[in-house]
């Protein structure tokens, strides 16, 4: 077998043998040269790329007009461009809390500040009474500063030594049974809280207007006593036909606490009133 002309030829019958020394040495030589190329145009790529990027920043640097800067840094505002502190105050909360509002107890406990008028009408408006299903027609009614002449037995001492300064009284009846409820008047809350706990004898029923006698010559009647603020209230109860009152007549025991409770929430509403003007006298 040959390998071209000029080139060593071995075979069965051939007397060469190939100088593998030589063959080494060449193929040695062929390695080192593809490695120097490689080399070198890896140098020639970097510095070609190292040109290009050089080429770029001193084209960028040229177009922002600022040596060594970035063309973003120079779209950033001055220092005499930023806002500065706002020249209006600061606004400000007080640490002082708003008093409390007026207790309407205050404006009915103490003559010198329950300054409203006393009338019937005010504490008792109208020609009828309606609690709930129950409707009450209104009778006579009297108002007086005797306060001794609206009771029976003791309890006109107590009123006056107390320092009872009115009394005042009207009828409601319902169905054969009449109730009188009467408010007495006094300077202070104590005093009308121990003409309460004082309470003997109790209110003299008051008729007229329709409605008969009743609770008198010894008839047995329903009494009760109470005081809010500077009020003590009185109710006396029975019926109106003399018919003694036993704890099993319901209907009477009824239309007595009716009239405790209206009397109770007249007497607190008078107290809304007067404190709700002195709240809004004191904003205003």
């Amino acid at each position: 077998m040959s390998f071209g002309q000029g080139g060593p030829s071995w075979g069965p019958g051939g007397n060469h043998t190939p100088d593998w020394a030589a063959l080494a040495e060449e193929s040695a030589a062929r390695s080192r040269r593809k490695k120097w190329l490689l080399i070198g145009g890896g140098a020639l790529a970097t510095a070609a790329v190292a040109a290009i990027v050089a080429t770029a920043v001193i084209t960028t640097n040229h177009d922002s007009g600022s040596t060594g800067s970035d063309k973003n840094t120079g779209d950033l505002p001055g220092p005499a461009d930023l806002p500065t502190d706002s020249a209006e105050p600061a606004p400000s909360f007080s640490t002082v809390a708003p008093p409390p509002p007026p207790d309407p107890k205050d404006y009915i406990s103490d003559v010198k500040k329950d300054r409203a008028p006393i009338t019937v009408d005010s504490f008792y408006p109208g020609r009828k009474l309606t609690m709930g299903d129950r409707a009450y027609a209104k009778g006579a009614t009297h108002h007086t500063t005797s306060c001794a002449a609206t009771t029976q037995g003791a309890l006109g001492s107590i009123l006056t030594n107390n320092g009872c300064d009115q009394v005042i009284r009207a009828t409601y009846s319902r169905a054969g049974v009449a109730v009188t409820v009467g408010i007495a008047v006094f300077d202070t809350e104590a005093q009308a809280k121990k003409a309460a706990q004082q309470a003997s004898g109790g209110l003299a029923s008051l008729s007229g207007s329709g409605v008969p006698t009743f609770c008198r010559a010894g008839a047995i009647c329903r009494r009760t006593a109470n005081s809010y603020g500077r009020y003590a209230y009185f109710t006396v109860g029975g019926f109106t036909s003399g018919k003694n009152v036993t704890k099993a007549d319901r209907d009477v025991f009824t239309v007595g606490d009716d009239l405790t409770n209206f009397t109770f929430r007249q007497i607190r509403h008078r107290g809304e009133v007067q404190a709700s003007a002195a709240a809004t006298a004191s904003t205003g």
